[in-house]
């Protein structure tokens, strides 16, 4: 009896083991100090690429000067876009947008302040209206979210800035198999795809330069070494497995020592 409990002893521990995990892996912004200040930017501001839906419209207090404003000129867009109806300048491959009395400006890698700022100079300076009131929002900002979350997918920003945190939120947060260590962020500019890894484990995570995302920017979370080997379908990582080899052992020894 002695054998056939120290054999199940040694099972019942190896499944412990194999499964355990600790709480350095799956917490959020570890550090010793239990009390950190750290200076947060306000300065980060998208700017306007290719493809980009922008709703621009102009007010101001004669009625009558905004009716050239309200026709479908140019690149207009309208249409459905990641499940929302949008009504917008679609920014070109050449970065303009043909806006109406305007014609062509050229917007790409403009903020939408500085949007702002050259379409009332223009109508200023073109004695279109004296005092216009210009507002720019983006139609078409959004990101992808994929790996081990809860909820994958393509998310709208309603906002005009989202960090990782923010994504990851908007996707149900990491489930446990998600690699907090390796989370992606893969963006596309001027030509250039780039990755790069953050550890969410670690308070640096503030101090990437994709910590705020951009548009159609990809999130992407790793899962950890069980989910990956249970992909496999290792035999030896199923529970019902361990517990019908410890059965058998259990049987074999009664048989031979009983």
């Amino acid at each position: 009896m002695k054998i056939i409990n120290y054999l199940f002893a040694v099972l019942f521990f190896s499944l412990l083991f194999s499964s355990c995990g600790t709480v350095k892996d799956i917490a959020y912004l570890q550090g010793d100090d239990l009390f950190k200040r750290m200076e947060v930017s306000d300065t980060v501001e998208m700017k306007i690429r290719k493809n980009d839906i922008l709703d621009i419209s102009v007010t101001c207090a004669e009625p009558e000067l905004l009716q050239p404003f309200n026709m479908v000129w140019g690149n207009y867009y309208s249409g459905n876009y990641g499940g929302y109806n949008n009504r917008g300048y679609q920014v070109e491959l050449d970065g303009t947008i043909n806006f109406p009395l305007l014609g062509r400006l050229k917007v790409e890698g403009l903020t939408r302040r500085q949007l702002i700022d050259l379409v009332q100079d223009k109508l200023k300076k073109g004695d279109y209206i004296k005092k216009p009131v210009v507002t720019v929002r983006y139609q078409n900002f959004r990101v992808q979210v994929l790996g081990e979350v809860n909820r994958p997918g393509s998310y709208t920003i309603t906002s005009e800035r989202v960090t990782l945190f923010e994504a990851l939120a908007l996707a149900g947060d990491l489930t446990i198999h998600g690699r907090r260590s390796r989370v992606a962020v893969i963006r596309e500019a001027d030509g250039v795809r780039t990755i790069l890894y953050h550890d969410l484990r670690s308070r640096e995570v503030f101090n990437s330069p994709d910590f705020y995302l951009q548009q159609n920017d990809l999130v992407y979370v790793e899962p950890n070494r069980v989910r990956a080997e249970a992909s496999t379908q290792n035999q030896f990582t199923s529970v019902g497995t361990w517990m019908s080899l410890i059965s058998f052992l259990m049987s074999t020894c009664v048989l031979i020592f009983k």
